[in-house]
């Protein structure tokens, strides 16, 4: 994290209280997270019946999940790099004008290409946007209580977006789906409005752009769509294919120019070196574990609640709502419990009740109840994340040198997304492969039971991954306020 600079806004006294500048420029900044979460959860109720009125296959409708989460995670490292030589506060700018036009576009169009199409460009403008807020901030407030409380608000306004967003996604998706492109176009409008005025400029970029990576970021981006496209249309096009299997040949090109530009350049997108670091390697295979247990298996809860049982909607959003107020409201208070077990066993007791949520939906009949048969998969759900997150994100930046926590915590957020999208790429194939023929409702049972075994064997492989060596030990600290500190810290990098 950078120490305080010579914009850093000022406080009213020493005890850390934000003048009322400060909370307008991280009011300014959180209104761009929150919308960011809320649009990620949003979409997620709105999916069936965006299906229904483009006339999108499941295959097809993935995509609307998986080209944002790909465009975020593909582009984030580049968009940490880019905030620091373009200019901070131009970048957030420029990348929330481009949220607001793609958003809009997405609510105008009528083919499900043009669709996708703009839900990668929201993702991508969302990892440039991302660390460009948070490096305001990191730049902008003064090191300390004030960086600290401002951290604070500032992550745990994502939560909240994301989980107003399951209500908010649903009460718009009455009124039509395109609500949920259109809504956030105004809010957003007036954050970039609010943002010209508050947003500090901070320092001048560079001259120079020696070191902007962008060919390793398109590279591995490139691979990353090409893997999940290839896994999402080989129940199509057939295992052993030519199709599929040059699809795969050409994802492991893509990935190893990727390495050769990391290894070649001066100034690479990811120091391959860094990947040394067992705890960092760990907490990556648990991150892709946990957030893509999770986004499969909302992907296929939501086509189970409209599809199958004929809820609308709201009644979806507020179905899943209560995972979202836990994480919401447990995330924040995660340090003490930290400070007390370390962040090994915080991590795998999360994991472990992600895979009981999952297992316990797996019976889930074409007649069960709501607080018996699905509340419980919520709740552990929610619990298991609340646990996890800030407990990833300080293995992965544990040990890693002070210039290279940016780069661990890019990392880290880089494999949240792309563990979604990979994750939700198989569970589509497996609903594909496993569901009946006829469209009869036990037919479409048939492919959710196995679909959302596949998000229980992720959630289990992750345990095993930060299992591993699980004796890490836990950072060195002991006393409850500097590892809140410590946890903020390495959650907003």
């Amino acid at each position: 994290m950078s120490n305080s600079s010579p914009q850093a806004l000022t406080l009213d006294d020493g005890s850390g209280q934000l003048s009322r500048r400060a909370w307008a420029a991280l009011l300014v900044l959180c209104g761009a997270l929150f919308l960011d979460a809320l649009d990620v959860s949003m979409i997620g109720v709105a999916l069936p019946s965006i299906r229904t009125d483009l006339h999108l296959s499941t295959s097809s409708l993935q995509w609307v999940v998986s080209a944002y989460v790909l465009g975020y995670g593909g582009f984030l490292l580049l968009g940490g790099r880019a905030a620091d030589l373009l200019g901070r506060r131009r970048l957030f700018l420029i990348s929330l004008a481009v949220f607001i036009v793609a958003s809009g576009l997405g609510g105008l169009t009528h083919d499900g290409s043009l669709l996708i199409a703009t839900r990668f460009i929201k993702g991508v403008s969302a990892a440039f946007t991302a660390p460009a807020g948070l490096s305001i901030i990191t730049t902008s407030f003064a090191e300390g209580p004030a960086r600290n409380k401002a951290l604070s608000v500032y992550t745990a306004t994502g939560a909240t977006g994301f989980s107003l967003g399951l209500v908010v996604g649903g009460l718009l998706t009455e009124i039509g789906w395109r609500w949920v492109f259109f809504l956030p176009v105004p809010v957003a409008l007036a954050v970039l409005v609010a943002a010209f005025r508050l947003v500090p400029a901070g320092a001048r970029p560079p001259r120079s752009f020696r070191g902007f990576d962008v060919a390793g970021a398109v590279t591995l981006t490139s691979a990353m769509l090409l893997l999940v496209f290839t896994l999402v249309e080989a129940p199509t096009a057939g295992w052993t294919s030519a199709r599929t299997l040059g699809s795969l040949v050409g994802a492991a090109v893509f990935l190893a120019l990727f390495v050769v530009q990391e290894r070649r350049t001066a100034a690479p997108l990811v120091r391959l070196g860094i990947l040394r670091s067992g705890s960092l390697v760990r907490a990556n295979l648990a991150a892709m574990s946990l957030f893509g247990a999770w986004i499969g298996f909302q992907f296929i809860t939501t086509l189970y609640l409209q599809q199958l049982r004929g809820w609308s909607p709201l009644d979806t959003g507020l179905a899943i709502f209560p995972t979202g107020v836990l994480v919401a409201t447990l995330a924040p208070r995660i340090a003490p419990l930290v400070a007390r077990f370390g962040v090994t066993k915080l991590i795998v007791t999360g994991l472990i009740a992600s895979v009981v949520a999952y297992a316990l939906f797996l019976p889930i009949g074409l007649h069960s109840g709501y607080v018996a048969a699905m509340l419980p998969t919520f709740l552990l759900a929610g619990l298991g994340f609340a646990l996890s997150f800030g407990p990833l994100n300080i293995a992965a930046t544990n040990g890693i040198a002070p210039e290279e926590q940016g780069l661990a915590g890019g990392l880290l957020n880089t494999s949240f997304q792309f563990g979604g999208a990979l994750v939700l790429a198989v569970v589509t194939a497996v609903y594909n492969a496993s569901r009946g023929s006829g469209g009869s409702q036990q037919a479409l049972l048939d492919g959710f039971r196995p679909a959302v075994g596949v998000s229980l064997v992720v959630a289990a492989i992750g345990v095993a991954a930060i299992g591993l060596r699980g004796r890490a030990k836990a950072p060195a600290v002991v006393e409850p306020e500097l590892e809140a500190e410590a946890l903020l810290e390495a959650d907003a990098a």
